[in-house]
């Protein structure tokens, strides 16, 4: 019986959020709700493998992905690529690591 090989997790995506604010008032605006973008997902990608995000809509598959890259800030939750903790990454590193990843619409 051979034994299965031990996969290498290459993304680690736990309890994404991200909210953006509901804003009431011009000069002196005050937050009054939020839209719930992205609320708590979570999935592992291995080395070889390829994710598609699948959803109607509106759903927060871009905006998911943009979180997972940063080009938006995740209101919280954690993502590493390859070990790296993504939203702790300097720009540079940052930069470079966006040359790994990619997103396609």
């Amino acid at each position: 019986m051979a034994k299965a090989a031990k996969q290498e997790v290459l993304l680690e995506v736990k309890d994404l959020v991200k909210h953006f604010p509901i804003r009431q008032g011009v000069i002196f605006s005050k937050q009054v709700g939020a839209v719930q973008a992205v609320d708590g997902i979570g999935f592992n990608v291995n080395k070889g493998e390829t994710l598609g995000l699948v959803g109607e809509s509106g759903c927060g598959k871009t905006t998911a992905g943009r979180c997972i890259l940063r080009l938006i800030e995740p209101t919280s939750g954690e993502v590493k690529f390859d070990g790296k903790d993504v939203p702790s990454l300097p720009k540079d590193e940052l930069r470079e690591l966006r040359k790994e990843m990619q997103i396609i619409f």
